[in-house]
């Protein structure tokens, strides 16, 4: 083992033992927004085996204040933030297996995506999304750290199945949409992130190292320009009626076999479309037949086809961003007229 990591080796709930489990382990990233570069940048600095980045999204200006794996050149090139990380990430640890995954993690993928790894990280932005690595981490034993941070406050725990309560336990129904505010809507401070990241990571390397007794047994919330950090202690907070860890009903599993799901990403004016099944778009054959219709930006991993006043963005599975509306039967008329079945 090289001095890469002496003074973490140092630190005595680590050690050398701690730090061999660190390079075994394998760790799955949901979301690779702001929360998500600062968990990658610990994970793969501290020297965890093997780290999968999975993001939906590709890097535009309004991110570089606060998602710091990112500079000018990702947003100008459109790079997928999964690229664009596993680019820096790859030159800051080579030791590390990075892999990075363009996918919007849906029922038809969480079971081959999240599985197989020793622990998952929360970095998304909706509950829609955390229940369903929820789902997949109490049906497979998984643990996982929850984290949301918006405006100047921050939220987190450590979910451990079988021991602590599930986010369904904490959260038995999802906000309504709109409800809830987002970094889109109400903005976000860049030390919030930092913070709340930073805690999940700590959580991660005691859940790697087995450390049971160090794991924090709180659910803490910090509202950092009022100077305020709440603990609300959750240990003992599992429900024998929880449909997710009590009655095993994984709901958010079942993938919806009819028509795509199209859904608003709340403030940001956009439409998502994802395929009702696994898709595979010739996006090179796709823009030859949108040229003649509009302006096209093409990169190896999406392509943007622009019809004012909206743009669509491709992506290889088959999603599909339809920036310029939040009205859904509109953005699913767009995405029939240009893109089709």
């Amino acid at each position: 083992m090289n001095t890469r990591y002496s003074r973490q080796i140092l630190f005595p709930p680590i050690g050398r033992t701690g730090q061999e489990r660190l390079l075994r382990s394998r760790v799955a990233i949901v979301g690779m927004g702001a929360l998500g570069t600062v968990l990658a940048n610990h994970m793969v600095r501290a020297g965890v085996g093997f780290v999968r980045l999975i993001d939906r999204d590709f890097v535009e200006p309004s991110n570089l204040q606060r998602q710091m794996l990112y500079d000018e050149d990702d947003a100008r090139q459109h790079l997928p933030k999964a690229i664009a990380a596993h680019a820096k990430l790859t030159k800051i640890n080579s030791e590390v297996t990075v892999e990075p995954v363009v996918a919007d993690l849906t029922a038809h993928n969480a079971e081959k995506l999240l599985p197989d790894v020793q622990l998952v990280l929360d970095a998304t932005d909706n509950f829609q999304v955390r229940y369903l690595i929820n789902d997949v981490c109490v049906k497979h034993g998984i643990p996982w750290v929850y984290g949301g941070a918006v405006s100047a406050t921050g939220t987190f725990t450590a979910i451990r199945p079988g021991i602590t309560p599930c986010l369904r336990c904490l959260f038995p129904e999802a906000p309504n949409p709109g409800e809830m505010p987002t970094c889109d809507t109400a903005g976000v401070i860049g030390p919030i992130i930092h913070i709340v990241a930073s805690y999940q990571a700590t959580e991660a390397l005691k859940l790697l190292v087995d450390d049971q007794e160090a794991l924090n047994p709180h659910l803490e919330h910090f509202d950092i320009w009022a100077n305020r950090h709440q603990q609300i202690r959750v240990q003992n907070g599992r429900r024998a009626d929880c449909p997710t860890c009590g009655q095993r009903q994984f709901t958010c599993l079942m993938p919806d076999t009819q028509e795509g799901q199209a859904v608003s990403l709340c403030g940001r004016n956009t439409v998502q479309i994802s395929p009702a099944a696994d898709a595979q778009l010739d996006l090179d054959q796709l823009a030859e037949r949108l040229a003649p219709l509009g302006h096209i930006e093409r990169n190896r991993f999406l392509l943007r086809f622009h019809v004012d006043p909206h743009t669509l963005v491709v992506f290889p599975d088959g999603r599909v961003l339809v920036q310029g509306t939040d009205d859904i039967s509109l953005a699913r008329t767009l995405h029939a007229r240009y893109i089709g079945a």
